[in-house]
C-alpha cells in the first residue's frame, strides 16, 4: 500500500476530486495549507502598501491506494490538476507497513 500526497492549487480540488470519483477513490483527507517552492510568493498592494506574501495557499491531499493503482491515481491527478504555469504543485509518495480501521478491526487492504 502506497500513501499519496498530493499538494495543489485551491480551485483545482474539485476538479481532481472528481477525477479519482471516475477511478473509484472515494477516500481521501484534505487539508488547507500554505507553502511556497520556485515561486517564491508574490507581492501585493493594501490601502497603498506594499507587502510581501510569502505563503501561498494550497490543498493538501491524502490517499492511501494499493500498490497497483498508485500510477493511475497520480496520472489522473498530474492530469486534473495541471494548469501549465508555476505553482501547479508537487506528488508525495510513501510506502505503508500497515492500516487499520477502528471501528471493525479490519486491517491492511481491507481497511482502505
Amino acid at each position: 500500500m502506497k500513501k499519496i500526497e498530493a499538494v495543489i492549487k485551491p480551485f483545482k480540488l474539485e476538479d481532481v476530486k472528481d477525477a479519482l470519483a471516475e477511478i473509484g477513490i472515494t477516500g481521501m483527507t484534505v487539508s488547507e495549507v500554505k507553502g511556497y517552492g520556485r515561486q517564491k510568493g508574490h507581492s501585493e498592494l493594501y490601502r497603498g502598501a506594499e507587502y510581501v506574501v510569502d505563503f501561498l495557499p494550497k490543498i493538501k491531499m491524502e490517499m492511501i491506494v494499493d500498490d497497483e493503482m498508485v500510477d493511475t491515481v497520480v496520472n489522473k491527478v498530474v492530469e486534473a490538476a495541471r494548469t501549465g504555469k508555476i505553482g501547479d504543485g508537487k506528488i508525495f509518495i510513501s510506502d505503508i507497513s500497515q492500516i487499520i480501521r477502528i471501528r471493525t478491526g479490519e486491517t491492511g487492504s481491507e481497511a482502505i
